[in-house]
C-alpha cells in the first residue's frame, strides 16, 4: 500500500530558556503566589511556635527583686521543685517568671514562707544623700535598726516570719520627764513549732538591749493570731503559755497511753475509746518566815551587838549628911548590871565629907538568835484527773460464722475501772473521777473515694493547656504545607508540554545531513480505511454461520474447505 506524505505546515523556532529568571518567566503566575503565601504563613507558625510554646507562658514579669543570695538561693530552689520556669534580669537583681503565673507563685511561696530576710538593715546607710535633714536621719537609723532586729529574730529556727516596729520619740533637752522608747514585735513561727517562756524572754531581751533606754517591759511580742505572749508589765501572762499546754498534753497522752495499754489485751484493740483530763496548778508561790529565839543555857555566850557607858560627877559643899553611925562610913558595894541589859544608875554612899554628886549609866545590848526560812511551792502539781472510758460489747462469731455482741457483765465493768484507778494514780481525796461504760459500737462503711476520670485529672488538664497552642500551631502550619506548599510544588515541578513541531532548533552534528526547513516540511498522508476488514465484517452479518465455522476450523488447526 502507498502512502504518500503530506507536507506539514511551516512552525517558527523558539528558542529553549536558559537561567533562572528566564525559566521562571515560563512558570504561571499562580503556583508562584501560593508557594510565597505559604512560605510566609509557615514562617509566621513557626517563629510563634519558637516564642511559646510562646502562648501558654506569655512574657515574663518580675517575681521578686532586690533579694539577698540567700533568700534568691531559697527561691529558685523552689520554682525548680515547682517546676515553674524562670529567669534572671540583667545583672541578676531580680527573678522573672511568665506573667500568667506571678500572682500564684507569690502566694504559693508566701505560704512557705519565702522569701525570708528581704528586709534592709544598716547597708540603708550607705547611700545616704547629700543635705539630709535631721528628721530623715532619725527615719533611716529607725528603719535600719528594726532591718537588723529582724534578721536576727528571723535566724531563730522556730521563727518563720517577723516584724519588729520600734517607737522612738524624739529627745528634747529642755523636757524634764522623756517620754521612754517602746517596741513591738510580731512572730510567724513554723507549723508545729513555738516559743518557751526563756526564749520569749531572750527576744524581749535582745531587743531591749539593741535600743537605748529601752525598758524589758515596754516591749511586747504577738504571735500570727495576735495574741499577746507577754504582759504589758513583762510578767507572764495569768494564762497557760505554750511549754505550760504542752507539759498539760504531755501528762495526758501518757495517762491515756497508760489506760490503753492496759485495757486492749483485755477487750481488743479496736473495742477501746478513752480520754483523760488533767488539771495542772502552776501558781507560783512564796512564803518567808522568821523565828527569835532568846539566849538560853548557862554556858552559852551572848553576843554582844551595842555597849554604852556614861558616867557624870558634880562635886557639892562638905555638909554632913547621911546616917551617923558606922553604916555611913563604909566604902560604896560595885554596882552590877544584869545581863538583860536594863540600865541603872548607880549612886555612892554620900559621906559627910561633901555634897558631890555622882552619876553612872551603862548599857548593853545583845543579840538575839533568828530563824528566816522561804518557801517556794513547785509548779506544775497535779490537782485533779478526769477519766472516760467507752468499751464496746463482746464480739462472738459462732462456726457458720455469724457473729454476735453480747455486753459485759458487771463484774467485768468492775474490773476495768480497778485497772484504770491503778493506771492513772486514782487519788479520792485529791477528786479524782472514773467513768467506764459499755455500749456497742456503731460501725459505718467507710465511704469509698471517687476516682477522678483520667481526663479530669489536674496533671492531664494541665499537659493539655500547655500543649493546645504548640499543637494548634503544629496543625496549622501541616495544613498549609499539605494544602498550599506542596499543590504550589506540583505545579512547578510538572513536566513541560510537547513542543510543537518544528518549534526546535537544528541540532549541529559532525554530518552532511540537515533537518528540512520550514519550506521543505512534508506531511504524511493520512491512512486509508482496511478494504479487508471491511469484507470481513460483511460476510459475517451476511452469513453468520460460516463464518463461525471458519472460525471454529481456524481453532481446532484445521483447513477450511472452500
Amino acid at each position: 500500500m502507498d502512502n504518500a506524505v503530506a507536507p506539514m505546515s511551516p512552525q517558527p523556532l523558539v528558542p529553549a530558556p536558559t537561567g533562572l529568571s528566564a525559566r521562571l518567566a515560563t512558570v504561571p503566575l499562580k503556583p508562584l503566589f501560593m508557594l510565597a503565601a505559604g512560605a510566609i504563613a509557615l514562617a509566621a507558625v513557626a517563629l510563634a511556635l519558637s516564642w511559646g510554646g510562646g502562648a501558654s507562658q506569655g512574657s515574663y514579669k518580675v517575681l521578686f527583686s532586690g533579694l539577698s543570695d540567700k533568700d534568691g538561693g531559697s527561691v529558685i530552689a523552689q520554682l525548680s521543685q515547682m517546676n515553674i520556669p524562670y529567669r534572671h534580669s540583667e545583672g541578676g537583681g531580680a527573678i522573672l517568671v511568665p506573667a500568667d503565673k506571678v500572682l500564684d507563685v507569690r502566694m504559693r511561696l508566701s505560704n512557705l514562707g519565702l522569701p525570708r530576710n528581704s528586709v534592709v538593715g544598716y547597708e540603708l546607710l550607705d547611700n545616704q544623700k547629700f543635705g539630709q535633714t535631721q528628721a530623715g536621719e532619725g527615719m533611716s537609723m529607725k528603719r535600719a535598726t528594726e532591718g537588723e532586729l529582724m534578721r536576727t529574730i528571723g535566724s531563730l529556727a522556730a521563727v518563720q516570719q517577723v516584724r519588729v516596729h520600734l517607737a522612738l520619740p524624739a529627745q528634747n533637752g529642755f523636757f524634764r520627764e522623756q517620754q521612754k522608747p517602746s517596741a513591738s514585735v510580731m512572730l510567724n513561727l513554723h507549723p508545729g513549732r513555738s516559743l518557751d517562756r526563756a526564749q520569749l524572754s531572750g527576744i524581749v531581751h535582745l531587743v531591749s538591749s539593741s535600743v537605748p533606754e529601752l525598758s524589758p517591759k515596754a516591749v511586747s511580742v504577738v504571735d500570727g493570731s495576735g495574741t499577746l505572749l507577754t504582759a504589758p508589765d513583762g510578767n507572764a501572762s495569768q494564762g497557760l503559755d505554750a511549754q505550760q499546754l504542752q507539759y498539760v498534753q504531755q501528762v495526758e497522752s501518757q495517762l491515756q497511753k497508760r489506760v490503753i495499754e492496759l485495757l486492749e489485751p483485755v477487750v481488743g484493740r479496736e473495742n477501746l475509746r478513752a480520754t483523760v483530763t488533767a488539771e495542772l496548778d502552776f501558781s507560783e508561790s512564796v512564803s518567808v518566815s522568821e523565828e527569835f529565839k532568846p539566849n538560853q543555857g548557862a554556858n552559852v555566850t551572848a553576843a554582844v551587838k551595842q555597849q554604852q557607858t556614861m558616867e557624870s560627877s558634880q562635886p557639892g559643899s562638905p555638909t554632913p549628911s547621911g546616917v551617923p553611925g558606922a553604916q555611913s562610913n563604909q566604902p560604896p558595894v560595885p554596882a552590877t548590871a544584869p545581863v538583860t541589859g536594863a540600865a541603872q544608875t548607880l549612886q555612892g554612899a554620900q559621906g559627910g565629907a561633901g555634897n558631890g554628886n555622882l552619876r553612872r549609866e551603862s548599857t548593853t545590848n545583845y543579840e538575839v538568835d533568828r530563824t528566816q526560812r522561804t518557801t517556794r511551792n513547785a509548779t506544775g502539781t497535779l490537782r485533779r484527773l478526769s477519766a472516760a472510758v467507752v468499751v464496746n460489747h463482746r464480739v462472738n462469731t459462732d462456726a457458720r460464722g455469724k457473729t454476735t455482741s453480747t455486753p459485759l457483765s458487771a463484774e467485768d465493768l468492775e474490773k476495768l475501772n480497778s485497772l484504770v484507778q491503778q493506771g492513772i494514780g486514782f487519788n479520792k481525796d485529791r477528786g479524782d473521777s472514773i467513768r467506764v461504760i459499755n455500749t456497742p459500737f456503731r460501725t459505718e462503711p467507710s465511704p469509698k473515694a471517687e476516682e477522678v476520670p483520667a481526663w479530669k485529672q489536674p496533671w492531664l488538664q494541665d499537659l493539655l493547656r500547655t500543649a493546645a497552642m504548640p499543637a494548634a500551631l503544629a496543625f496549622i502550619g501541616l495544613l498549609i504545607v499539605l494544602m498550599v506548599i506542596r499543590p504550589a510544588l506540583r505545579q512547578l515541578n510538572a513536566p513541560p508540554p510537547a513542543p510543537a513541531p518544528g518549534s526546535r532548533l537544528n541540532a549541529v552534528v559532525d554530518d552532511e545531513t540537515a533537518l528540512p526547513g520550514p519550506g521543505s516540511a512534508l506531511a504524511l498522508e493520512a491512512p486509508k480505511a482496511n478494504e479487508k476488514l471491511e469484507t470481513a465484517r460483511a460476510l459475517a452479518r451476511q452469513n453468520p454461520a460460516g463464518v463461525a465455522n471458519i472460525v471454529r476450523t481456524l481453532m481446532n488447526g484445521e483447513q477450511a474447505t472452500a
